[in-house]
């Protein structure tokens, strides 16, 4: 396998040009994709078809929520959902590999078009904003996901549909992240950071513009690097469920959320990422393509709920 280029930025790359319906640009697409994927894991993307309104008014309903009472947060948690559907409080979620709890509160929004054995969604009554915009940011960024897949699929010498009926009603969540405001710096446990390093565990993720920096990612070469994304852009990363049926050809990458400054550790962070999922009964085993005699197999064969099952524990989410 070829040594990985060490970039100091993820590539960015332009939509409209996989749906441009001109065959060159839409290929120029597919191999700038396959070659950010192959090497860092993450690309910034345009053209991804989330207004700026559309945003706001996302960010805005969503730091509402956060901002009431835990009194009242707390009625949207289910523990029997296993961190699936509603609000997920403080200290619940631990990376995978690390003993301190990640310093965030979130909210999950699931499958809109669900499938008979998947919980409802969840919404909060007091914000009534909170399930329309969410709503609406789900369903454009499973549209965006789609597309993606399909460029990735092409990069991949598969069908360009190859990932349309494994991702129909699939498992996908959209999370509403609230990294809180640390008002005591001086007594935060040694190792407890907002988000610690961590792959995710889905196909591929969404990430809109945050509304502070943080986000950095792991270079191959050990070094950590700051991603930002400019306003008109988002960030796609490769998850785990990817690497796995890519058998490493595409590369889920390590990335965390470190505390800010000593300065601004009494602000909030909101963050609001899209976890593009298959159905469960999705097969992760390697694609034949994507394992050689230098490459050999590195994953043993699981199907994607299998796969989500054993992170969940991991995580603390599921017991």
């Amino acid at each position: 396998m070829k040594e990985q280029e060490l970039l100091d930025s993820i590539p960015s790359v332009d939509l409209a040009d996989f749906t441009s319906g001109n065959p060159e640009l839409k290929q120029k697409f597919v191999n700038e994709i396959g070659a950010a994927f192959t090497n860092i894991g993450f690309v910034a993307v345009k053209n991804h078809g989330l207004s700026d309104e559309l945003r706001e008014k996302l960010y805005d309903a969503v730091q509402k929520f956060f901002y009431q009472d835990d009194e009242l947060k707390t009625k949207y948690e289910f523990p029997e959902l296993a961190g699936q559907r509603g609000y997920i409080g403080k200290n619940k979620e631990t990376a995978k590999g690390f003993k301190k709890p990640d310093l965030k509160e979130f909210y999950h929004i699931g499958q809109l078009n669900p499938r008979e054995d998947m919980p409802d969604n969840i919404f909060p009554a007091e914000v009534p904003d909170f399930e329309k915009y969410t709503t609406e940011t789900f369903k454009t960024f499973e549209n965006t996901g789609r597309t993606l897949l399909k460029a990735i699929a092409l990069y991949l010498n598969l069908p360009e549909d190859y990932f349309e009926e494994k991702v129909y009603q699939g498992d996908s969540i959209l999370r509403a992240l609230h990294y809180f405001p640390i008002e005591n710096p001086e007594l935060l446990e040694e190792g407890a950071v907002r988000a610690a390093a961590h792959g995710d565990i889905n196909l591929i993720t969404l990430l809109m513009g945050a509304s502070a920096d943080g986000l950095q990612v792991l270079r191959a070469d050990g070094e950590w690097i700051s991603v930002t994304a400019l306003p008109d852009q988002i960030v796609i990363n490769v998850g785990d469920m990817l690497d796995r049926l890519t058998n490493h050809k595409l590369k889920s990458t390590i990335h965390r959320v470190v505390n800010p400054p000593v300065e601004k550790m009494k602000t909030s962070r909101f963050s609001i990422p899209f976890f593009m999922h298959p159905r469960a009964d999705m097969d992760l085993t390697c694609l034949e393509s994507c394992v050689t005699a230098e490459n050999p197999k590195k994953y043993v064969d699981m199907t994607a709920g299998e796969f989500l099952d054993e992170r969940l524990r991991e995580l603390g989410l599921k017991k």
